[in-house]
């Protein structure tokens, strides 16, 4: 089997107030550093509008639940299941119609 080893990268991705280090596909690079600006920009969001009213752990916990639920909506945006079904359906119906014609 010749499988092709992906090429591994050590970078430092700053998130909120810390820096931390990740080994990560070179490939996937550009989206670590947008996911942590993104984690980044929401946190201090959060921490702008509840600092003093809320924990760090409940503001960190409000922006993961922000963070998963744009991930869950494009989840939802770009499930085939449904067209999939209908596809199935429809070449069931028209090999159905193909096979009387027979």
């Amino acid at each position: 089997m010749a499988e092709q080893k992906r090429e591994k990268l050590h970078i430092r991705l700053h998130v909120y107030d810390e820096e931390i280090d990740v080994t990560i596909d070179r490939d996937d690079e550009a989206y670590y550093r947008a996911a942590a600006k993104l984690i980044t920009d929401r946190y201090n969001a959060y921490a702008q509008a509840y600092r003093g009213r809320k924990s760090d752990h409940t503001i960190a916990l409000m922006t993961l639940i922000d963070v998963a639920l744009l991930y869950e909506k494009e989840r939802d945006n770009n499930d085939t299941t449904p067209y999939d079904n209908i596809l199935a359906r429809l070449t069931a119906d028209i090999e159905k119609a193909l096979g009387e014609q027979s």
